[in-house]
């Protein structure tokens, strides 16, 4: 009985963690949907469709989709024409969240960017880009 209450309080435990991981969960697809619909519209060159994802922190500094649009293409490349796109982790950094993606780019070239999303009135968006240090070559 008291191995039974004890595997009990243990499950209950489990199940009280689980609510903060499951909130976490779905914003996944979503995230992962607002990178994914920048970087199509980079690539179809929808300047305003990619400018349409960014925080209002973005917009405010880039001014106009032509702006921000020529910084990154000088700036992320590997972002404007990305030839495979995959995501890693979603994690939490002081309270925003960063997902990590591995962009390879046209020239077979792999980079590791952090993207910073936060809520809007219609979904998420992108904050801020961090461009990180390449993994080495794999052998």
């Amino acid at each position: 009985m008291i191995v039974r209450s004890a595997l009990l309080a243990l499950v209950m435990a489990a199940g009280l963690s689980v609510p903060a991981q499951a909130q976490e969960r779905p914003a996944v697809p979503a995230i992962q949907n607002t990178i994914t619909a920048q970087l199509n519209a980079f690539v179809a060159d929808d300047l305003t469709g990619a400018f349409s994802h960014a925080s209002p922190t973005i917009k405010q500094a880039f001014r106009t989709p032509e702006n921000f649009g020529a910084m990154v293409r000088n700036g992320y490349p590997m972002v404007w024409r990305p030839a495979e796109t995959r995501y890693l982790e979603l994690r939490e950094v002081a309270g925003t969240l960063w997902q990590r993606v591995m962009i390879t780019d046209t020239e077979g070239q792999t980079h590791l960017l952090d993207y910073q999303m936060i809520p809007g009135p219609d979904g998420w968006q992108i904050n801020a880009v961090q461009l990180l240090e390449s993994p080495p070559p794999s052998v």
